[in-house]
């Protein structure tokens, strides 16, 4: 069998009900037809509720603490990396590229000491202009360095490719001010605004014109090899946009799209936190640990009052605008597939790195709550073999892609120790059921000022929480109770669900990295 070239696509932050196709007033029309193509997963969970160890796991098929990438702040070990999906592919003839949002190292260090990661902006001067890898397995990269204009493009010689191209013109403070200006309406929601920047400068934009010209290229390269008769080099690449990631600054026309009045609030949207495990109040009220200036970032940016219903309505709006900019990128993405005659043999995968609150239980953003809001992520697959306008409801993760890619390009993949191909899902061939998927997170008191150690097991219809330094708990009869309302961990009648997850969740291979690698940056 001719062996498929892989596209992965990601966005960054977005919640799996956020589709066209869900239950939410979405407009992602590009994304609705890849599902109606293809199938997607309505089970599936991050195995990780933050940045850097959800991508460094997908990368490698490696659980958070064996690879040691446990929370943000933690650089992936390169020498694990080049086990991954990336490193294998390209091993086996595959050409790789990386282009967009990697954070597979911390971009913020401590002190700003230099890491002399690509990643890292007190390193990244060391990076020349036409550096394009290495990196991570990939042979070739095409980086931001953030994405998210909380903090401006850095301007040269610090930055990456974005960066750079955002600068080089000379037009870099204008459009930071355009960035910054707040087009009408105006909102009064926290971290939200309607950016001027326009579209064409805008990182989601980029990421789309560097695929689509990168695809172009594979196309070319392909048609050449078949008219000379030979084996045409596949190619794997992981496309990454930055949105819809907070701060909620959709440029124009985006930020207009959907009407604050329009959009749907969530059904339970009120802080409770009597009813829940004690870290919930802890990880909202403690002071952050770390460094004054890390301090300040997790008060300022990493949380975010209680929003009025007016407020919410207005974050919504725009996080829907950048989720339809997102959608307007794909949509150009796959049209490029066309064009250049790659659609039949191209393995399609859309997917986040994990979810956002949203508002869900009066909560933004995110942190160690591992409601489904943050927990469940949206995953479609569409390629040769895999069946049209399918849902697979069996508890998957985006963990299982390393393994997966790896079973399409018929290579092995080293370091996907955690990882089980979705083929089998996807065609009905061989062992295809799954009990459980799994979630885990060391955190640090740098965060939230508190130490957690926790671990999340989820079913079809049930998912329970651990956290083990306390034995305490909650668990959800997701079947009866989709909102999450009632814990049921300490209830007598729900006993014996409780052990049978909890045995679950023990199950983990005894592989946790011993030690685990200390924190470069700000977690």
């Amino acid at each position: 069998m001719k062996r498929p070239n892989i596209l992965l696509i990601m966005s960054d932050q977005h919640r799996a009900d956020c589709f066209g196709f869900e239950s939410r007033r979405v407009r992602t029309p590009h994304l609705d037809l890849l599902a109606q193509q293809g199938t997607r997963f309505t089970q599936c969970i991050t195995p990780n509720v933050v940045c850097m160890p959800s991508r460094s796991a997908i990368l490698t098929g490696m659980l958070p603490l064996t690879s040691g990438v446990h929370d943000n702040g933690i650089d992936l070990d390169e020498s694990i990396a080049a086990g991954g999906f990336a490193g294998s592919l390209s091993q086996a003839g595959y050409d790789t590229r990386f282009i967009g949002k990697a954070h597979f190292s911390s971009n913020h260090s401590y002190a700003n000491r230099p890491t002399g990661r690509c990643e890292n902006i007190p390193s990244s001067h060391l990076f020349a202009d036409d550096w394009r890898g290495p990196y991570m397995g990939f042979e070739q990269i095409e980086l931001m360095q953030l994405g998210h204009n909380y903090w401006l493009p850095e301007t040269s010689p610090g930055g990456l490719h974005y960066e750079r191209w955002y600068h080089r013109d000379g037009l870099g403070a204008m459009k930071n001010a355009l960035y910054s200006q707040r087009l009408d309406p105006q909102t009064q929601a926290s971290q939200t605004h309607n950016s001027a920047l326009p579209t064409a400068w805008h990182n989601s934009t980029w990421v789309g014109d560097r695929t689509v010209e990168y695809i172009a290229e594979q196309g070319r390269r392909q048609r050449e090899a078949t008219d000379a008769q030979a084996t045409a080099q596949p190619f794997c690449a992981w496309v990454s946009m930055a949105d819809p990631h907070h701060p909620f600054d959709a440029p124009a026309p985006w930020c207009w799209m959907h009407r604050p009045d329009e959009v749907d609030l969530p059904p339970h949207r009120l802080r409770d936190l009597d009813k829940r495990p004690w870290w919930h109040r802890a990880a909202l009220e403690n002071t952050p640990g770390g460094t004054p200036e890390s301090r300040k970032v997790r008060e300022e940016y990493s949380r975010m009052p209680p929003q009025t219903d007016a407020q919410l309505r207005e974050i919504i709006a725009n996080y829907y605008g950048m989720i339809s900019l997102v959608d307007h990128q794909v949509g150009r993405i796959l049209s490029a597939l066309d064009d250049a005659g790659l659609t039949d043999n191209t393995l399609v995968v859309f997917t986040s790195d994990h979810g956002e609150f949203l508002g869900d239980h009066g909560l933004m953003l995110k942190g160690p709550m591992h409601y489904e809001g943050l927990l469940r992520v949206g995953l479609i697959m569409r390629g040769p073999g895999i069946a049209a306008d399918q849902k697979n409801d069996q508890p998957v993760s985006t963990l299982d892609l390393a393994a997966t890619f790896g079973d399409y390009a018929a290579t092995p993949v080293p370091s996907a120790v955690h990882s089980q191909s979705l083929r089998p899902l996807l065609t009905g061939v061989g062992n295809a059921e799954r009990d459980h998927a799994y979630n885990e997170w060391r955190l640090g008191p740098s965060r939230c000022g508190v130490a957690l150690d926790l671990r999340t097991v989820r079913t079809r219809s049930a998912k329970l929480t651990l956290e083990l330094d306390s034995g305490v708990g909650e668990m959800y009869d997701l079947s009866n109770d989709p909102y999450e309302c009632v814990n049921l961990f300490d209830d007598p009648k729900h006993r014996g669900l409780r052990e049978e997850l909890i045995q679950r969740l023990m199950s983990r291979p005894n592989d946790i990295r011993v030690p685990l690698p200390d924190p470069v940056g700000p977690a």
